[in-house]
């Protein structure tokens, strides 16, 4: 995919594509919820990924065409080595790179994602981040 291409998904206004309520996972365990852009002929995916042992990591991803990931953003985890050999510290954001897909990272803008500790909120700000405009309806849990 051309990153002309990939740079307008990311900017595409995304919306649920129903009411349902999706609990927000439990450790070691993962959401997928279809996307879709307002005049429907885009499909898209928000996954949500729990660490099993280490109950501060997530991943909160946005895909495209079933496997093309636009924007994934890694919370809690190890620090990541680009294809440059610089290494980004965790929290980042990976951020689709023509060539090379998901496998370039960045340090997580703090303008856009003001609290990492606080997964919820980091999922509302990853959520309009990806421009992700009528947002599916997860509810949070009391321990996270």
């Amino acid at each position: 995919m051309s990153q002309t291409e990939a740079d307008a998904l990311i900017a595409m206004h995304k919306h649920r594509i129903d009411e349902d309520r999706h609990d927000y996972p439990y450790a070691g365990c993962s959401l997928r919820i279809p996307l879709v852009s307002g005049d429907r002929r885009e499909d898209f995916m928000l996954d949500i990924a729990r660490g099993r042992i280490e109950l501060t990591k997530s991943t909160f991803q946005n895909r495209s065409r079933h496997v093309i990931v636009l924007v994934r953003l890694d919370i809690g985890g190890s620090h990541h080595r680009n294809p440059d050999d610089a290494e980004v510290p965790c929290p980042h954001i990976h951020l689709y790179k023509e060539g090379f897909g998901d496998k370039w990272a960045f340090p997580l803008p703090t303008d856009r994602f003001t609290n990492p500790g606080n997964q919820l909120q980091t999922l509302q700000e990853f959520m309009q981040y990806c421009n992700i405009v009528n947002p599916p309806n997860i509810i949070g849990r009391l321990f996270i």
